[in-house]
């Protein structure tokens, strides 16, 4: 036999010789001493290894998986927070390591809500739960508070074999769930949540993806139309594409400290029922990119629109603690649907969704989230559970992170006042450099920039010279990307173009995070202002 089978036996049987002989200590066998072959091996001749090396060189068939036949759904997929840009950010960090001169020396990302990437400290407590549950010994020592060691004991309990690396149930585990549920009754005065009615999930991004899944279905005219804010984040209409269902764009408005008025919901269902079945209305609050924070009564208007025109509502709510300007105050729609009266409460379907990976924890890397719905139909709910199952079950450790974030230290316990400590410090310094950001933008000619009420992005619109867009055309980009890519190769500043969450025709913004440290922050915004200048003067 010297098919293909014996050939891949004869060359493992040689590794494994190989091997045996270098475990030994004997060395590598010499290759002037042939060795008498076992039984079951075949050496191979002089003539058999030019054939095998032709063969080889012959063109190999043509690839499966190509472009023309790969899911178009996936192929139509944009998401420009890691786009175009951040890849010429990598390849300029490389040649930065590389020595090449550049006219800056070191490239600040700019472009994602990354805390820790940019410095933020990870909050104590948080961290200390998450290790003691990571490495349980850890019990024992006495350099772990008693609260901590509390809840590391609980979560661990609710572990299969009490170790955080066993699967949980799809869910989510159970201690967890009901601490999720005690948060949300907390920060609602009182309003009731159901265990139950809580799916932990691989941070934010992963519970909405799942439930606009259950959601999308029909064809033609009657396939699941999905209302998005226009600016939105990017995850959104990626996975409106990837579900190739149809993307209803409503706008904010700007002008209005980007405000979400009713009227203008209606005026993108009304059209959209002309081509597809409008039924689910997604809201970001705190916005991104926008950062603006909802007041009650419009929320109060959402809702009613939602129950009035029967569209299931997802609340994305991963910024509820990020809020800073003064008169600002963060509502939860679960809050305000149950305000409303037991006509909406009981037949208003709600998800909302919050995460381990903003707020003052910005523990992104950890993945954890949760997500709440609610009046969902039985029925559905058992084909939920089953998607869910599909995938096992969320990051254990995120599990935990998020536990941390609804379960934390509470006044007598003695963990308490650090953490409150380091909690006011991470948002206290994103408000002061909320106003600081909003101030220097302002002060720009051809910049404007609306208060950065909430989030950690500021949004500004900038006036790009028509020369400068004739230039974008010839280099087939979008206005804002091309003068993004001139702020990256200038200055180092790696930002998002607007045109990747969607902006009105003819306006083009970018979207900044706030996160670098105070000092870095300030040397960012000047370097943007010192662009912008040049940039307006060479494209006059």
């Amino acid at each position: 036999g010297t098919g293909p089978g014996v050939c891949r036996s004869a060359r493992t049987g040689m590794a494994l010789c190989r091997a045996a002989s270098l475990a030994a200590g004997r060395g590598p066998p010499c290759p002037r001493q042939p060795r008498p072959a076992r039984e079951g091996t075949v050496r191979w001749s002089s003539a058999a290894k030019a054939s095998a090396v032709k063969m080889n060189e012959k063109a190999s068939r043509k690839k499966i998986l190509t472009l023309e036949s790969m899911n178009p759904q996936v192929k139509a997929v944009e998401y420009a927070v890691r786009g175009p840009i951040v890849l010429k950010a990598g390849e300029i960090e490389n040649e930065l390591r590389k020595g090449i001169k550049k006219p800056f020396t070191e490239v600040i990302k700019a472009n994602i809500g990354d805390a820790h990437a940019m410095g933020q400290r990870p909050i104590t407590f948080l961290r200390q739960v998450v290790a003691l549950c990571t490495y349980p010994n850890l019990l024992d020592s006495p350099s772990f508070p008693e609260d901590a060691k509390k809840r590391a004991r609980r979560i661990l309990q609710g572990c299969g074999g009490n170790s955080l690396g066993s699967y949980s149930a799809s869910q989510g585990i159970n201690c967890i769930r009901e601490d999720v549920a005690s948060y949300i009754e907390r920060r609602d005065g009182g309003v009731p949540a159901d265990p139950d009615n809580i799916y932990l999930t691989t941070g934010a991004s992963d519970g909405i993806a799942t439930i606009l899944k259950i959601l999308v279905s029909g064809d033609g005219k009657s396939r699941t139309g999905v209302m998005i804010p226009i600016p939105q984040y990017p995850l959104y209409s990626a996975a409106i594409s990837e579900l190739d269902a149809i993307q209803v764009n409503y706008y904010l408005d700007e002008e209005n400290c980007w405000a979400l008025d009713v009227n203008e919901l209606r005026r993108s269902l009304n059209e959209a029922k002309a081509y597809c079945n409008p039924k689910v209305l997604c809201i970001i609050n705190p916005g991104n990119p926008t950062g603006q924070v909802q007041n009650r009564k419009c929320i109060e208007d959402v809702i009613h629109f939602a129950w009035e025109e029967k569209l299931f509502l997802l609340a994305d709510e991963v910024y509820q603690d990020n809020v800073y300007s003064e008169g600002c105050q963060f509502h939860s729609f679960k809050k305000i649907l149950y305000e409303m009266g037991p006509e909406y409460c009981n037949n208003v379907e709600l998800a909302s969704f919050h995460s381990t990976s903003k707020g003052y924890m910005g523990e992104c890397g950890y993945r954890g989230g949760y997500m709440e719905v609610i009046n969902l139909h039985p029925e559905i709910k058992e084909q939920l559970v089953k998607l869910l199952s599909v995938r096992l079950c969320p990051p254990v450790s995120g599990q935990a992170a998020m536990d941390i974030v609804v379960n934390p230290p509470i006044p007598g316990e003695e963990s308490y006042s650090q953490f409150i400590k380091e909690k006011e410090s991470v948002l206290n310094n994103l408000a002061k450099k909320a106003k600081l950001t909003e101030d220097m933008f302002n002060k720009v000619p051809g910049i404007h920039c609306n208060p950065l009420q909430g989030a950690m992005y500021a949004f500004p619109r900038i006036f790009i010279p028509s020369k400068a867009i004739e230039e974008a055309k010839a280099h087939k980009m979008a206005p804002d990307m091309f003068y993004c890519m001139k702020l990256l190769e200038e200055t180092g500043i790696c930002v998002v173009p607007g045109s990747g969450f969607g902006q009105r025709e003819g306006s083009y913004h970018f979207r900044m995070t706030i996160l670098p440290p105070v000092d870095k922050l300030k040397i960012v915004l000047e370097k943007v202002k010192d662009f912008h200048i040049k940039f307006l003067e060479k494209y006059a």
